[in-house]
């Protein structure tokens, strides 16, 4: 007991910060069960887009992931001097590659499933 006392307050914080992301994640949807489940696809614009109009938990994941992927898109395109669109329809073909059979994507205005 004396080992495990110095570190207690450390190990509780652990745990609850554990508990409190698993209470989020828990209540919303993750990208791979939201493409399971038809919710939303790969955009050729190199953004995910929903299917048809998304939910609150959805539209939150859109957000944050289509957030992300630009940030990094922004990053790669100053990197390699080139322009941000170029990067976003590079990224676009390759995550419609990438998606499973069976995933919605959108190469050209329409929304197909993968073969």
């Amino acid at each position: 007991m004396i080992l495990v006392k110095p570190f207690l307050p450390g190990l509780l914080v652990i745990l609850m910060a554990t508990a409190i992301a698993n209470t989020t994640w828990a209540a919303s949807i993750s990208l791979d069960d939201a493409k399971l489940q038809g919710l939303i696809g790969e955009d050729a614009s190199g953004y995910l887009a929903a299917i048809n109009t998304p939910d609150g938990d959805v539209s939150e994941l859109l957000s944050s992931v289509n957030q992300s992927r630009k940030a990094e898109y922004e990053r790669i395109a100053k990197r390699n001097d080139i322009g941000l669109a170029d990067v976003e329809v590079l990224a676009g073909r390759k995550a419609m590659e990438k998606s499973a059979p069976g995933a919605y994507i959108r190469p050209r205005g329409s929304w197909t499933k993968k073969r």
